[in-house]
């Protein structure tokens, strides 16, 4: 970095004291090559997570954080398909970022994720989840059904269980299976699986 070299610097100012070198590490996992091959979180270089959010964390509970609850995200289902309504306000608590956030992510042109909880959190894992999906469109020369792709959502989260993330997404859209029974519609929310019938 340029600024680095002005003021001479040390090439190891983001590394604790007594923490290897990455160079002599071997790994060489820099920040341009970060998550090309697999989804993870971005930490400092160097830090363990658990050192890292020390500061964060209470005996008690295991977390200081408080997140501010408010987002309201509905699906509904009609004879047509299904409809998804969300709020459009960013907030934290009483403080509001902006007016106008879209909390509706396309995943497919089938597949529609609503977002609630941290905004960074679920933009990251509703990309990660379209890119596995075209994917799977890719491999398998047929699209993915609206509950695999919950499921591999719930599968790829479930590797970061206990570290703080904020992801409340409901997954929802129609596939092959629902258009074969007319007289059911599925809505996929986390975990669970909602089988309605008409």
């Amino acid at each position: 970095m340029a600024l680095l070299d002005v003021c001479e610097g040390s090439q190891d100012w983001a590394l604790p004291l007594g923490a290897p070198d990455p160079a002599q590490r071997g790994d060489g996992i820099g920040h341009f090559s970060f998550c090309i091959q697999k989804p993870g979180l971005a930490l400092p270089k160097g830090i363990q997570p658990s050192e890292f959010l020390k500061p964060y964390v209470d005996g008690s509970t295991g977390v200081k954080i408080q997140f501010w609850h408010g987002t309201t995200t509905l699906a509904f289902k009609f004879q047509h398909g299904v409809v998804v309504a969300v709020d459009s306000r960013a907030s934290s608590g009483t403080y509001i970022s902006t007016l106008e956030f879209n909390k509706v992510n396309e995943i497919n042109p089938y597949l529609l994720g609503t977002m609630s909880g941290s905004a960074g959190d679920c933009q990251y894992w509703e990309r990660v989840l379209a890119k596995e999906c075209r994917l799977y469109r890719l491999r398998n020369n047929e699209r993915i059904s609206v509950s695999a792709a919950s499921k591999l959502l719930a599968n790829m989260m479930l590797e970061y269980r206990g570290m703080g993330l904020s992801v409340g997404s409901m997954i929802c859209g129609w596939d092959k299976k629902v258009t074969a029974a007319p007289e059911k519609c599925l809505l996929v929310t986390g975990y669970a699986l909602y089988e309605s019938y008409l």
